[in-house]
Formats: C-alpha cells, structure tokens, sequence
C-alpha cells in the first residue's frame, strides 16, 4: 500500500486513509481489521487514526446514499476501487446532516479541498483530481435537488441493502423504521462496574469528581452522557470497570451462576461477559472460543481485572475437547449475523448476504444440541444472539426445545435495538433452558 505525500494529521491523509479502509470492506473485509491494517500502512498518527475511524464510520452510515449520489454525479462508474471509495466517503460527509451540534463535521470547501488532495498525492489517482473536484462541487451547488432525487430510492434513504429492508418489514411490520433509526444513532459509552472491586453509587461519584456525566441504567451499568477514550476513563486501566452494551450485561444474572458451580463460556471472545459472570461469583469457569487471537484477548481481559478463568482453543460444535464432566450453566452465545449491533459495526449491513442467517442458525443449531448434552440435569443453558433475524433467534430456540427435552425459563427473549433512555441498547436475544432432573 503506497503512501501519499500527505501532511501528518491532515484531513487530506485521514480521509484517504478511511477510503483505503472502506475499499477493503467492499472487497469483504470487516471495518475494525480494515482500518487497523490501512493506518499501519501509512503510519497514522493517534489523531489521524481517530479521525480516520470517524470519517469511515460515518460514511458506512451513509454508503447508501453516497452510492446512489454517486451513481447520479458520475458519467462513468469509477473503475478503481479506491478512487469509489474516496468518492463515496466524501459524498457521504457532504450529505450528512450534522453529528448531533447542528454543524457538519466539515465545511464544504474544506472537504472538497482535502479530497482533491487526497486524489492528487497518490500517482494511481492523480489523473482523477479533476474528477474529484467537479463531482464534489457539483454536489455542493445541487445538494438539495440530488438529495430529493436519491431518497426516492430506498436504499439511500434509509442506508441499508435492499435485502435487509424487506427481511427487517417482514420480521417487524410495525417497528422496522425505529429498528433502523436506532441502528443509525451513534451508540453510547456504557461501562459495567466491577462489583468485586467497587459499587456503582462510589464509581458515579468517582466519575463525578472527575467531571464526567453518568447515570446508572442496570444493575451494573453505567453510561457516559458524552463517549470518552478507555484510557481517560477513571479506574478503567486498574479493572473497575469495563466496557459493554447494557442488553449484554443482561446474560451473568439470568445464568445465575452461584459460587462452586462448573461453568462453560462457550465462543467465549472477547469475554465481556465471561469477566461478568466471574465478577458475579467464585466459579470453575472454561472459557471457549475457536480463534487464538480473540482468546487472547479475553486472558488480556481477565488480567486487567485480576479475574482467573481456564481458556481453550477449540470448536464448541465438536466434543474432541471435553473432559467428559458435566456443566451446572452453559453460556452460549453462538455465532450469528450479528444484524442487532449495526450502530456500532455499521459495515455489517454491507458484509452480509441474505443466506448468511440460515447458513449461521444450522452451525448454532450444531453448537447448541453438542453443548445439551455437556449440561448437569437440573442444569441451566442460556442461548445468546447478537442478531434480528427470527431463524437465528426465537425460530431456533423453538426448534432446540422441539428437539430436547428442555424447559424453557423466563427470559428477555427478542430485545430490539433502542437508542432512548432506559432501552438505549443493542439488539439482542435471550432463550434460557433448564435440563430436568435426573
């Protein structure tokens, strides 16, 4: 990967940065490993790295939008994928209405400018800057008519693929529009205390005397009035507390591991929710996940929070690592879509395909029906998922009881995404079954 002559921290640099990271999600790359990968490449400074984030999460938020624009602007498609991309990601920031201060996040004339740059310091599409220049501007002067004549087209008014539109009507006839405004809202700072090391009335004051707005919104849950870097969040680095969504801090109290009690974390990673149950309680927990890489970083969360849990390497839909003894609450939060989380991982919507939930209930299926029967009788096994989708969710815990003998407990069920006080939230599901005594 060539890198411009751009200055350091310039705008010109982090946008051509965001639209190396959006061309590699186009080629089917997820976003977070796009940007890490693109801002090596080109030596991004900790600031140039944040607004590189910033500019490719918001134009995923607008992809739809920015290519029908562009569809519109452009007498011929751009061939290359990078000079779409930088083309998408500016028309994506020109569109946008504001980040929530009434104010766009940059000028037009400083956007424009910065863009031509971009084009003009790589030599694969320099010859394009000319381009650039007129779309852009031509945007700017026509805004209101383009706008008006995209937004007829569903996929640029509401910024998702057209398949996901009709999936999302059918599944929720009478709440899709709520669904995807919510996934469009930027999400919040939620933080989950560690009970083991403080209470959440001591970290609110805590947060308090350090000037930071909070409020309690569960048990353990706090949220930030305004996102703050982890490093600047007080107690964070010393394990007090630790970053997750509020629905997602709902998974340790419905297991109800209690102490001395055999646990499994089945896919396991990044283990938020492994570190909750053991802040929870004095258990034997195992902590699953296939990927090496993600399993490091749960042990990296376990340190952090002075917590202790066993982690193995290994495919919770296969037995080849199993002792033989029997678990008393099996947490399985199985592989999905992940179609509930877009307002935080807003290139989802552009990565999936219509048969990824089907093809992701049958391995989940697998992974729940080999995990039954690790279960103690009496035992509990809650079933988790990120996703909307009813095949991944409430049709697949209705299969898993058809197949087993399994009692279904009391449990949140379908939680849809919410962007509004006490449901601000991510889209998630939760199914909870009880295996009968022996």
């Amino acid at each position: 990967m060539a890198k411009p002559r751009l200055k350091t921290d310039s705008l010109s640099l982090s946008l051509y940065g965001a639209a190396q990271a959006v061309a590699l999600v186009q080629s089917g790359t997820a976003l977070p490993p796009a940007l890490a990968r693109t801002a090596q490449a080109l030596g991004l400074s900790d600031a140039a790295r944040g607004a590189q984030q910033d500019i490719a999460y918001r134009s995923m938020r607008q992809w739809g939008r920015a290519n029908a624009l562009l569809a519109l602007l452009a007498t011929r498609p751009p061939q290359a994928p990078l000079l779409s991309s930088l083309l998408g990601c500016s028309l994506a920031l020109l569109c946008q209405d504001d980040d929530g201060t009434g104010k766009r996040p940059y000028t037009d004339f400083t956007l424009v400018d910065q863009a031509v740059a971009a084009a003009a310091a790589d030599p694969k599409l320099a010859h394009a800057k000319g381009m650039v220049n007129a779309i852009l501007r031509r945007f700017v002067r026509e805004r209101t008519a383009l706008l008006a004549a995209v937004m007829e087209n569903p996929v640029a008014c509401w910024n998702y693929p057209a398949w996901w539109l009709g999936k999302l009507q059918k599944a929720y006839p009478d709440s899709w529009q709520a669904i995807l405004k919510a996934g469009d809202a930027p999400p919040p700072l939620t933080l989950r205390v560690n009970r083991r090391r403080t209470t959440v009335a001591t970290y609110l004051q805590t947060l308090n005397q350090h000037g930071i707005a909070a409020r309690q919104i569960g048990a353990d849950a706090v949220r930030l009035e305004q996102p703050q870097p982890v490093h600047l969040i007080p107690g964070f680095s010393e394990g007090l507390v630790s970053v997750q969504d509020a629905g997602a801090q709902l998974a340790a109290p419905l297991l109800d591991a209690r102490d001395g009690m055999r646990v499994l974390d089945a896919c396991a990673a990044p283990g938020g929710k492994t570190c909750h149950l053991l802040e929870c309680a004095d258990i034997d927990l195992l902590a699953l996940d296939s990927d090496a890489e993600r399993l490091e970083r749960i042990g990296q969360n376990l340190q952090r929070l002075q917590l202790s849990a066993r982690l193995q390497q290994a495919d919770a839909s296969r037995d080849d690592w199993w002792d033989g003894q029997p678990f008393d609450r099996i947490l399985a939060d199985v592989p999905c879509t992940a179609s509930g989380v877009v307002r935080r991982h807003p290139d989802i919507r552009w990565l999936r395909r219509p048969e990824d939930a089907a093809r992701l209930a049958t391995l989940s299926a697998q992974i729940l029906d080999n995990l039954w029967r690790m279960l103690k009788p009496d035992g509990k096994l809650l079933f988790v998922t990120c996703s909307l989708w009813p095949e991944e969710s409430e049709k697949q815990a209705q299969q898993f009881t058809s197949r087993h003998d399994a009692v279904r407990l009391a449990a949140p069920g379908q939680l849809l995404p919410g962007a509004d006080g006490e449901a601000d939230h991510d889209g998630l599901f939760y199914a909870l079954f009880q295996k009968p005594p022996a």
